[in-house]
């Protein structure tokens, strides 16, 4: 015969077992908000980022530098580094490019994104500059 002790045991077992399987489902529940969460401020992050990409005028200063011919480093500064205007947008897209690479390093910015919509122009222009920038290092 099952008495009252061993109904109470059961049902505290039962009321615990029940407990843990919900703080379990809600933490699972959590952890995938929360990662969802992070993925769409990456997302967030790099259309901003893209946005800025395609503008006119990081557009302008991007063919610019890929219409240029330099032979060294003192080539280019004297041939396309003369002027404030041409200073600033080679600036501007050596920092574009850098600040995606700190982003993407850090683990801030998720690296596909920037491979799925970038990777064509980014190793364009690392192709082109390359040699210049590894010079102007030295």
């Amino acid at each position: 015969m099952v008495t009252v002790e061993t109904v109470s045991i059961v049902f505290t077992g039962l009321s615990i077992s029940l407990a843990a399987f919900y703080y379990i489902s809600t933490l699972r529940n959590a952890q995938r908000t929360q990662q969802l969460q992070l993925e769409t401020r990456q997302a967030q992050l790099f259309m901003q980022i893209y946005s800025q990409w395609n503008s006119m005028e990081m557009g302008r200063e991007y063919q610019r530098i890929m219409d240029s011919e330099w032979t060294d480093i003192d080539d280019f500064l004297e041939r396309h580094y003369t002027d404030i205007e041409s200073k600033t947008g080679f600036r501007t897209v050596a920092r574009f490019f850098e600040g995606i690479g700190v982003l993407v390093h850090r683990g801030l910015m998720d690296a596909t994104f920037v491979d799925d919509l970038m990777s064509g122009a980014t190793m364009r222009y690392w192709e082109k500059i390359a040699p210049m920038i590894k010079e102007w290092r030295i």
